[in-house]
Parts: C-alpha cells; structure tokens; sequence
C-alpha cells in the first residue's frame, strides 16, 4: 500500500467569506502576493506536494441572469489568472508542485503549452497542468461563445487540445540543444520538429517554439466523473481529481476509471486520484465544531443560489413549488449544463422519481454550498482515523486535495500544522519530495 499525498486546493482562498471571518488576515488583502508566498511556505513545511489552482474566467450571472449576488457577496469571484503568482511562489520555496488551470473548452493549445513550458521552467519541474472542460455560460460568454458547448463535443475538444499540447512538448527533442560554444552551434535542427497537426479544433504547424522543460510534459490532471469525463481522464491524465462524498460513490469512481484505463492499455495503478475534501480541524473536537459554525454565518439564499447555478450552469431561481428531479436533470442536460455536481449527487442520493418541493431542494443546496454535508470537522486523531480508514476503502491510490470553508490562512494553517503532522507520525503519507519535480514526488 502506498502512502497518501497531499495538496491544498486554493482555488477559493478569499471568497464566500473567507476573507473577513475570525483568523482571517488583517492587513493583506487579496490578490497581495505575499498571501500566497506565506501559504506556500507553510505548505512546503508541512511537506505537502502541491497547491492546487483551479479557475474560471466568468463572474457567476447564472442566477436570475444577474452577476449582482455574486458580486455583492463574493461568491466564486474575484479570481486572478495564477500563472504569475506561481512564480512568485516557486521563488520562495524548493520542493512543493503547482497545478494551474486552463480550459480546452476555450483556450488554445499552442499557447497553454508555451506558457507551461516557461512555468516548468521558472519552478524547476514542479508545474500540473489542470485542463477542464468549461461548463460555464458566464464564461464562455467572455470568449465569444452565445451558448456552451455539447457536453460530448467539449471532451472530444479536450482530447484533441491535449493532443496538441503532447506532441508540442516532445517537438524539440531533450538532447536538442546542444550549445557548443567552440562552434557557436546552439542546437541541431534535425531533432526540432514540426507538428503539422490538422483536426476537427486546431490547425497547429509547430514545433514549440522553446527549450524543453525540466518535465518535458507538465504532469496532467483531469477532474470529469461523468462517463465521457472518466474516460478523458484515462486517455491521458497522470493524476485524477476526484469528489469527495459517499465512499461508496468514490469506490464507483475508482472502479469505472480503473477499468477505462484498462480499455486505454494503462496500468491503473499507475493513476492516483486526489479526493476533494473539506476539512475543519482543532485541538480539540469542540474548538472544531465552533468553528464549522461560525461558517454557517456567510451564507443567505441569494449566495447559495448564486453558487449552485453557477457551478452547474443553470439558473435555480427558476425551479417550481414541486418537481421531479429527474425531470430537473433532463432540462440542465438539454441546456448542455453540468450533468454531475450538485444534481448529479442528488441523483444518486434520492434517484430520479425523486419528488422535491422548491424549499427541500434548496434545503439540500445550502448543505452543497457551505460544503458543510461533506466536511470533516474534528481534531486531528479523529481525522486522521477518518482519512485512514477512506484512503484504505478507496484503493489506497493517489490521496487528498485539502480545503476549508473557515478563514484565510488559519483554516489551512491548522491543516498543515495540527493535520498533516498527525497523519506524518502514523506513517500514513507517501515520502517527503524523494526526488527532483513534482512528477518524481508523485510516484513516491
């Protein structure tokens, strides 16, 4: 059995009232850069193996067709691209990875891969590549997309994107350069080679235009578990970014991507997946309870609304007095929204004869935003039995993704100082950046 690696997912560092709740930091505001500095310092003590940024590019307006209630109350929003704060980070720090998110469903190959390439360079090996398949309208409203989509169409647009991406990193070739200083020879032109890639989404000449990084590729990380998503993620992804939940909703994760990876002719041990988890820890089971509660504060309906349609893509304020959910879920698919999520865990929960009335459903979407059905909260023995036990039932294969709905840095703080040592002592993670980039210390 392997050991459990680690990462803090700092996608929502300083929304949904992170920012303003007791521990939260007093003369810094983001986006300083100096908040993350200090967070990657305290994670790289800690020994975690990456920060983790996931992204979107869209202030949330699904909701009553209004960005007004994200706006006013900083739900999924403000966000910056990370590239450069990554930089930054891996400036004040040796060892701990970096993943960054881009979307195939928007961006362009050729330019994500010379960016990665440059950000392999600047952190020494250390960067992830996180692609996603946007399932946003308020995002793909700021690319010139009137309407998402096809469900089916933005994986088969992520397959051929990170396609690109591959054969752009192994253009060049790693013995290349060769810089000989006698001759004032760089490099031999045999071993740089074009692309001349022609498919359904892209037209790339290639090569890459840059020196092969420490990586050469970036470590890939895919996060879809709809069917389409895991088999994606089978095609190609070196780490999966699994949901939390129900252990036997991850054991159908693990198994269904296990057996796509045999059908791609992988070695399923070979693909760990980090499950999302939130987490409130304390010195004690009390001190932690006290603190999920002051979490309960944040949030009113109009901020959970615009949280649920947003991460699912369809405006909530127009559910009825009384619906069945499976009718619920064939409209949200019919609008090419997010067909897993909030929905999606609903589904499995209560099934698709499900009759809801509109107070229940937003009853169990409170309980999906605050995260608060799904977060561990205790002291750190008691969590760390909790995660023992999961990693165990799970496939004991890839680790947690570590988030926390209380104050920005002390709720990550208490994970890397009072969680981690605990699970340290018993033996239970993977070893300490045994080797030189991010993908070496995976393997370990």
């Amino acid at each position: 059995m392997s050991g459990m690696h680690l990462a803090f997912d700092l996608s929502f560092t300083h929304t949904e009232g992170r920012w303003a709740r007791e521990g939260s930091w007093v003369g810094r505001d983001f986006p300083d850069v100096r908040m993350f500095q200090e967070i990657a310092q305290i994670a790289e003590r800690a020994g975690l193996d990456m920060l983790f940024f996931g992204d979107g590019s869209g202030i949330p307006d699904t909701w009553r067709g209004s960005i007004d209630a994200a706006v006013e109350w900083g739900v999924q929003w403000p966000r910056q691209d990370m590239s450069p704060y990554i930089a930054a980070m891996a400036a004040v720090t040796n060892d701990i990875g970096f993943g960054l998110t881009y979307s195939s469903t928007f961006m362009h190959p050729f330019y994500v891969a010379r960016l990665l390439n440059s950000l392999d360079h600047v952190t020494g090996g250390r960067i992830a590549f996180n692609v996603v398949a946007s399932t946003r309208s308020a995002d793909a409203a700021n690319y010139g997309f009137d309407e998402l989509m096809g469900h089916g169409d933005r994986y088969a647009r992520m397959r051929e994107f990170v396609g690109v991406c591959q054969a752009l990193w192994d253009s060049v070739e790693p013995d290349a350069i060769v810089r000989d200083r006698a001759t004032g020879r760089f490099a031999d032109p045999a071993k740089v080679h074009a692309i001349e890639h022609r498919g359904e989404h892209f037209a790339v000449k290639g090569p890459l235009s840059s020196v092969p990084s420490p990586q050469r590729h970036p470590v890939l990380i895919q996060a879809g578990n709809s069917p389409q998503g895991i088999a994606t993620s089978a095609a190609f992804a070196d780490l999966v970014f699994g949901f939390g939940g129900s252990v036997a909703g991850q054991q159908r994760h693990r198994a269904a991507l296990d057996a796509a990876l045999i059908d791609a002719g992988r070695e399923p041990s070979g693909v760990g997946i980090l499950w999302a988890t939130q987490v409130i820890v304390g010195r004690t089971a009390e001190e932690a309870r006290t603190r999920r509660d002051a979490v309960l504060d944040f949030w009113s309906e109009e901020a959970v609304g615009a949280y649920l349609s947003h991460n699912s893509g369809y405006d909530f304020s127009t559910v009825p007095h009384s619906f069945v959910l499976g009718e619920l879920a064939e409209s949200i698919a019919a609008r090419q929204a997010s067909q897993g999520g909030f929905v999606g865990a609903l589904l499995a929960e209560l099934g698709a004869d499900h009759r809801l009335s509109r107070a229940e459903f937003f009853e169990h979407g409170w309980r999906h935003a605050t995260g608060l059905d799904h977060t561990l909260v205790g002291s750190a023995a008691e969590l760390a039995d909790q995660l023992q036990e999961n990693f165990a039932a799970t496939g004991a294969r890839g680790g947690y993704m570590f988030s926390s709905p209380g104050a920005t840095p002390s709720g990550l703080v208490d994970i890397a100082e009072l969680l981690v040592p605990e699970l340290r002592r018993r033996g239970a993670l993977a070893p300490r950046y045994p080797g030189a980039t991010l993908r070496e210390n995976l393997r370990g």
